[in-house]
């Protein structure tokens, strides 16, 4: 037995009194009249930028002008030209150390806390924590009102991760001061495609 069974044995023998889960059938979650505004306003309330691409737009140009600084951009989606780094090619997760931006793709946000759901398609999923700022591309259209919507949504590929990520990382833990990229990125700007 190893040692997490063992672990889970103990406490197992420990239970005295076992409730059956609750009915969540009857849960009236909340709403919002316009969804893709209220997800606009989270992501900001979080400390994120959000930009609205419009159609025809050229993706690696906006890019460049929102980050004009960076040296090394990191990811795998084929509509990014611009990138210097793959996180599907690189030898490990250390090799990302230095990206100043990472460019990934949300399957859907959270109207109610402006989360996105980020299933991991690349090898080296640290593209989503170590670089110091974060683009998620994300299509307009895939906003839920909330987190109840959001569970049943989910899904996992043959990596079997994924993660919400809601603005960048941030602490006040320390002398209550705020600190961002503590963490993970220091900024996460949301690119809303259009369909």
């Amino acid at each position: 037995m190893s040692n997490k069974e063992d672990i889970l044995k103990r406490y197992r023998s420990h239970v005295r009194e076992k409730y059956d889960m609750p009915d969540l059938s009857d849960i009236k979650a909340i709403t919002y009249p316009d969804p893709l505004a209220q997800f606009i306003q989270m992501s900001r309330n979080v400390g994120g930028r959000v930009v609205e691409v419009e159609a025809g737009s050229d993706i690696n140009q906006l890019i460049k002008s929102i980050y004009p600084d960076a040296k090394e951009i990191a990811s795998n989606l084929p509509e990014i030209s611009i990138a210097t780094r793959n996180p599907d090619t690189v030898a490990d997760a250390q090799s990302l150390n230095g990206t100043d931006v990472g460019i990934i793709k949300g399957m859907f946000g959270v109207a109610e806390n402006g989360c996105i759901w980020i299933p991991q398609t690349m090898k080296e999923k640290a593209v989503c924590f170590i670089s110091e700022n974060l683009i998620i591309l994300l299509p307009k259209s895939q906003i839920v009102h909330n987190m109840h919507e959001a569970y049943k949504r989910i899904e996992f590929n043959d990596y079997g991760y994924g993660t919400f990520i809601s603005g960048p990382s941030k602490t006040a833990d320390i002398a209550q001061v705020l600190v961002m990229g503590a963490q993970a990125a220091r900024s996460v700007t949301v690119l809303l495609m259009p369909e």
